[in-house]
């Protein structure tokens, strides 16, 4: 689970971006002693995450507010099904409600493709795992929602580890140093715990990366056939990591190939959110009688 000073900070940001100076809407319409309970609602099947989020948006609002859990990141459902419980002070119920949501749906959107992506290719031992194609400010989010469906988080960041890609190859050879060479002079300048990634976009390009040193070779945009045969070349001197071209029509293929890891961009940028809704139910707490 994404550590909760990690939650707060995320939430408390959104919550500042949606009510800056305080929610009008409910302060107008809603009487401060009204009450409320609602409950988190799947609208269609899934694989919930981010119930902590959920619940920080609320607890983060209004600490008055209790939030009961009744189902747990990871856990499937199907349309009907009541995930959550909230009960405490109305305003501050209507008030975190909208982010409580965002967050909860999109987390549970990327859980829910990911679940499909680790079905499809199940049998195969394949990893399916994350990029960093991720929203910006919600990367620790998006990377426990792939956890929570199956999947498996790639680098977190730049700071990470060493993953040559075209670009930097390009510019890595372009004072006529061959790619060998210059992969073994990168290594020299690398921490010694550091991981060295090198993506490859053709067949020959294999032995070289593997006299460089690599640890993982990213086998980019090959086709089945290609996939196969780049396994049988680097022959468990390195891990094999296949991208570019992953689809839920593709993956099962893929992974059958004998790749040790699929990464997905569209785990997380291509998830739609999911349909969960807070249903609520307002009363008001009767007015104090005056003593005689």
């Amino acid at each position: 689970m994404t550590d909760r000073r990690e939650i707060d900070r995320i939430v408390g940001a959104a919550l500042d971006e949606d009510a800056p100076w305080g929610d009008l809407t409910s302060e107008a319409l809603i009487p401060a002693d009204a009450t409320a309970t609602a409950e988190l609602v799947a609208r269609e099947s899934g694989v919930l995450s981010g119930i902590e989020v959920f619940a920080a948006a609320f607890r983060l609002v209004d600490d008055a507010i209790r939030v009961e859990r009744l189902a747990g990141d990871g856990d499937g459902f199907a349309a009907g099904d009541a995930l959550a419980r909230v009960h405490g002070p109305a305003r501050g119920i209507l008030t975190a409600e909208r982010v409580a949501l965002n967050l909860v749906q999109r987390m549970s959107g990327v859980a829910t493709l990911t679940a499909r992506y680790v079905a499809a290719s199940a049998g195969t031992g394949a990893r399916i795992v994350d990029t960093r194609k991720t929203t910006p400010g919600l990367r620790s989010l998006e990377r426990q929602a792939v956890r929570d469906g199956g999947g498996r988080n790639h680098r977190r960041s730049l700071s990470d580890a060493v993953m040559a890609k075209d670009n930097h190859l390009a510019v890595l050879t372009a004072g006529g140093q061959d790619l060998a060479t210059a992969l073994r002079a990168a290594r020299e300048r690398m921490p010694h715990t550091a991981h060295l990634e090198v993506e490859v976009d053709r067949l020959d390009q294999v032995d070289a990366v593997l006299a460089g040193g690599a640890d993982t070779i990213m086998l980019d945009n090959f086709s089945v056939d290609d996939l196969r045969a780049g396994v049988e070349l680097i022959a468990g001197r390195a891990v094999v990591e296949a991208s570019g071209g992953v689809s839920l029509d593709t993956v099962g293929a893929i992974a059958a190939t004998g790749v040790d890891v699929i990464s997905v961009g569209a785990l997380t940028h291509s998830a739609r959110a999911l349909d969960l809704g807070l249903d609520v139910a307002i009363s008001t707490a009767p007015p104090t009688r005056e003593r005689p």
